[in-house]
């Protein structure tokens, strides 16, 4: 057997032999004819590839760099065809492939050059550049090309995203700057540094968390997310099942997807506090509006249909604390009575959803509520307690920013700054209003109330930090069945969402878990949790202060003191020592500019204080 195989392989490398001989042959006639024609004017002098710029978190740390790669090619009309059997099998055995692939690509390719791998590491090519160095492996070409490595693995994967071919951005930053981070048209000798809004620390904390979760729970996915509440930027971008962007081809595609931004879905409970803010702001209930939340929320249209929305359990007598601490239906259900389907609709619109949040992928999802125009007589109630509408994870944390902060829905944003290779900053992330979307009396009601969700007698209480005021909100959401499109018994999503410190709000944090399949698959049971271990990260690694944690059980409005928001009359103030969450009203202003740059307290401003301020007037705010 041994010999009919060598002979076997004898045969095929002679038939390679001269198929390359006839080849020779061919190329050698044509390129003297091309000698005689002169110069080809139509082709392309080669030029060396730019080095692809480096991608770093916001603290400097490298999440994306250039090294050399190496593409391995043949040229036909230059193999040594006494040498060329063994060559080939040197080359198989160094790429761990079988020869025959080799061969195949050779003889089905007309051309003289032919590629036979791409972008293979120094490590691998290593030992043929040794044997080059030494005359051998004639006709093998090893190209040096710029290829990207990503040291941290599967750190931030989707947001980062992946190069392909050419070393071009597939997914992620990768993809949205690649004009920026291959420095097309630039004569520097590297591509512009994109610094992300993200600190690796919290963000392989936080993956370590979610890693954990989506096994203990057998969970379909898993979406984590963290924002400054004050800034719009966002400080941890997690998914599960995450991906190896250094070897993105060997992940299936759903795995490498951006589900934060592509996949939309009802909210469940966590969704009642946009609702019962916007009914709130309207003026059409107060804090201490009582609801008679006894097991279901019931009406009886004009038609005669009967509407039955259940809660878990009989609660009583439930205001506006009550029905977020103990996430009744009934109570949501009653209080979005009180507005108008047209007034309702638009205000659960200002706060960003059926919109996209610009940060996402190029495929990001609006999410989805139908105009009212469409609404049946149970859609108001249904969307009071996230159902009926469709979001996704960036559209839901950038919402409880703007419920934390006061009121002021902000542009979400995963890059902090952009420079070029000498340091210069071509773009520095500045804090954008969308527009006002509740009172600040509003948010402090929301906030208060969700403390309550946070104490011992809500759902939420397994989120809570000791020592850490927290609000927090906890939801369960039914999924919809694709075969049948009725809401499934098996299939839900957890969630719960966490603002801290409760007092003076700095960062949200969102948690859904998709289809868990474990011992539950309730929010306050299984997200609420993760969500405590997440917030305790972030408080270590971020400093956000600790104190003594007010444990809620009140029926009414807690009145916070906070400072002062900053106002700009006819002169230009001292905003010197501001914190951005007092400035953050000006950037609602419309008839004059006002930019604010940084973190944490006004250290510099231009113009300065006592200059007359005019239409289009541009202040800018530097903060430390």
């Amino acid at each position: 057997m041994e010999n009919y195989t060598e002979a076997r392989f004898r045969r095929r490398s002679l038939v390679l032999v001269v198929l390359l001989g006839i080849f020779a042959a061919v190329v050698f006639v044509r390129y003297a004819a091309l000698a005689l024609e002169g110069p080809d004017t139509d082709a392309v002098a080669e030029t060396n590839p730019v080095e692809r710029g480096r991608i770093l978190d916001r603290n400097g740390k490298v999440l994306a760099f250039d090294i050399p790669k190496f593409n391995l090619a043949i040229r036909k009309n230059e193999v040594d065809p006494y040498h060329i059997t063994e060559d080939l099998a040197v080359i198989a055995r160094t790429l761990g492939i079988d020869a025959a692939i080799l061969e195949q690509k050779i003889r089905d390719s007309s051309q003289n050059f032919v590629y036979l791998a791409k972008r293979l590491d120094l490590d691998t090519v290593k030992p043929l550049q040794e044997k080059q160095d030494k005359g051998q492996l004639a006709g093998f070409v090893l190209e040096e090309v710029n290829g990207r490595i990503y040291p941290e693995g599967r750190l931030a994967s989707h947001l980062l995203g992946f190069t392909g071919e050419g070393n071009r951005g597939l997914e992620g930053i990768e993809y949205k700057y690649d004009t920026t981070l291959s420095g097309a048209g630039s004569d520097k000798a590297r591509g512009n540094d994109v610094y992300l809004t993200i600190d690796a620390r919290l963000q392989y904390t936080l993956e370590q968390i979610a890693r954990k979760a989506m096994s203990d729970n057998k969970a379909e996915s898993l979406f984590m997310i963290a924002m400054d509440v004050n800034s719009g930027e966002v400080l941890a971008y997690v998914q599960m099942p995450d991906f190896d962007p250094n070897t993105f081809g060997s992940f299936k595609e759903s795995e490498r997807e951006d589900r934060m931004s592509v996949y939309s879905y009802e909210p469940g409970s966590v969704f009642k506090i946009f609702s019962m803010a916007s009914i709130l702001d309207a003026g059409l209930i107060t804090p201490k509006t009582m609801f008679n939340c006894d097991g279901a929320y019931r009406r009886i249209l004009p038609s005669g249909e009967k509407v039955v929305i259940k809660d878990l359990h009989s609660y009583g007598m439930l205001d506006l604390a009550g029905i977020l601490a103990k996430s009744s239906n009934a109570g949501a259900g009653y209080a979005s009575d009180r507005m108008s389907e047209s007034e309702f609709y638009s205000r659960i619109l200002s706060f960003g959803f059926t919109q996209k949040t610009g940060i996402g992928s190029p495929g990001e999802n609006p999410g989805s509520l139908q105009a009212p125009a469409k609404w049946s007589g149970r859609t108001k109630p249904t969307v009071a307690i996230g159902q009926e509408i469709r979001v996704t994870a960036l559209q839901m944390i950038t919402a409880a920013s703007a419920v934390a902060n006061g009121g002021i829905l902000l542009k979400p944003d995963t890059v902090m700054r952009i420079a070029d290779v000498d340091g210069n900053v071509l773009y520095a992330h500045e804090t954008v209003a969308v527009r006002r979307v509740i009172s600040p009396e509003t948010s402090r009601a929301i906030i208060s109330a969700m403390e309550s969700a946070g104490s011992l007698e809500g759902t939420g209480w397994r989120a809570k930090v000791p020592d850490v005021r927290m609000a927090v909100k906890t939801g369960t959401a039914q999924m919809i069945d694709a075969k049948t499109k009725a809401y499934s018994n098996t299939d839900y999503i957890a969630s719960t969402l966490g603002i801290l410190p409760a007092d003076s709000p700095k960062v949200a944090i969102y948690v859904a878990i998709v289809k868990p399949k474990g011992d539950s698959y309730f929010g306050g049971q299984i997200a609420a949790p993760v969500l405590r271990d997440a917030a305790e990260s972030a408080i270590s690694i971020l400093g956000l202060p600790r104190g003594k944690s007010l444990i809620t059980s009140h029926g009414g409005l807690v009145t916070i003191q906070e400072p002062a928001p900053a106002t700009i009359g006819t002169t230009v103030p001292d905003l010197t020592g501001f914190s951005k969450r007092q400035l953050l009203p000006l950037l609602l202003r419309r008839d004059i500019e006002v930019h604010i740059v940084g973190d944490g307290y006004v250290v510099e401003q231009s113009p300065p204080p006592g200059t007359t301020v005019e239409a289009g007037t541009r202040i800018v705010l530097r903060l430390q």
